[in-house]
């Protein structure tokens, strides 16, 4: 069983020759690490592939990890010139304007490249693709204000990001060689939802809906991602078909009673803390957590072993090579 087969078995809640992983560093974990990562995983086939740039030195890390999923950010669309009183209190009387950002060229270029070298997972990427896109055009403040004191307007800024997003959508999903679809928008604190889940049944879940609709219809998985406790939407996440949620964080939810509840439902991509275990914990604890967490969460199947967000700088490299040997050892890689 290859790791492409692994992941589609994990989301199908059947249980592999192994737990799938995915493993990823923030930019400052990257920036400290990545030499280091390098020269203790990329060897052999994967480090020539590199050498003769037939693979990108990101994806030769990643997947000489174990990682099982690869990912490629796609072309897609910001905000373009927002003027200062847009981030006024007051909410605006017209929306901002909007540009198409990246390259069709090189996302397809990535995609072709994972394929031809490597049998992973391809998953697309989007980040900050509804909720987040509002409020980084209004400031987190004002457009919590907005949910609450100006429906109207949050509703209209809302269905217009969805407009944007399908046609970005809609050109991508039909690209040949893509296996998953990731939408980012983090809905929750560490204590609930930054709304009232009815607010958010009514405003966010609409467009959430219309977008996980298009990618299954093409064919792809839906994955998203969602900081915080967002427990409360839980059965609706289910109810609209996320086939993985991400990051599932152990601070916020209780874990455990996460998958006995929805596991059936969706697969799970995360939950090892970064907040605890991974920055202060020793190697042996890192190790014991990850079996513990994996073991548990992957009980017929539905789960991705990987911390419970991207590891920063301030995990000791020791602890980040037990949790990647401890990964590649439940999932049967050398």
């Amino acid at each position: 069983m290859n790791r492409r087969e692994r992941v589609q078995l994990a989301i199908r809640h059947l249980e592999g020759d192994g737990i799938p992983s995915c493993i990823h560093l923030d930019a400052g974990g990257q920036k400290k690490y990545f030499d280091a990562l390098m020269e203790k995983y990329v060897h052999g086939e994967i480090l020539e592939l590199y050498r003769e740039g037939k693979i990108s030195k990101r994806h030769a890390i990643y997947y000489s990890m174990g990682n099982h999923v690869l990912t490629v950010d796609c072309p897609w669309w910001d905000w373009y010139q927002v003027p200062e009183e847009y981030l006024q209190e007051e909410a605006p009387e017209y929306l901002p304007r909007t540009i198409g950002t990246g390259s069709y060229e090189e996302f397809i270029r990535q995609i072709q490249s994972i394929k031809q070298y490597t049998d992973a997972y391809v998953l697309v990427t989007i980040w900050g693709s509804h909720f987040e896109k509002a409020y980084f055009a209004r400031g987190i403040e004002n457009f919590l204000a907005d949910l609450a004191v100006e429906p109207e307007y949050a509703e209209k800024l809302l269905k217009t990001i969805i407009r944007k997003n399908m046609v970005m959508l809609e050109n991508i999903v039909h690209i040949p060689g893509i296996d998953g679809i990731l939408l980012g928008s983090d809905w929750g604190s560490q204590k609930d939802l930054l709304m009232s889940p009815n607010v958010w049944r009514q405003l966010i879940r609409p467009g959430e809906e219309e977008e996980y609709a298009l990618i299954r219809e093409a064919g792809l998985d839906v994955w998203v991602h969602s900081c915080g406790n967002i427990r409360r939407i839980m059965p609706d996440l289910a109810e609209i078909k996320v086939d993985v949620l991400n990051p599932l964080q152990p601070e916020c939810m209780d874990v455990y009673e996460i998958k006995k509840e929805f596991g059936n439902a969706m697969t799970f991509w995360g939950g090892i803390s970064t907040q605890e275990i991974l920055p202060y914990g020793t190697p042996e604890q890192v190790r014991e957590e990850t079996l513990k967490i994996a073991k548990n969460l992957s009980k017929g199947g539905g789960y991705i072993t990987a911390p419970s967000q991207e590891i920063q700088a301030d995990v000791p490299f020791e602890n980040l090579c037990m949790l990647v040997d401890t990964a590649k050892e439940l999932a049967g890689i050398d």
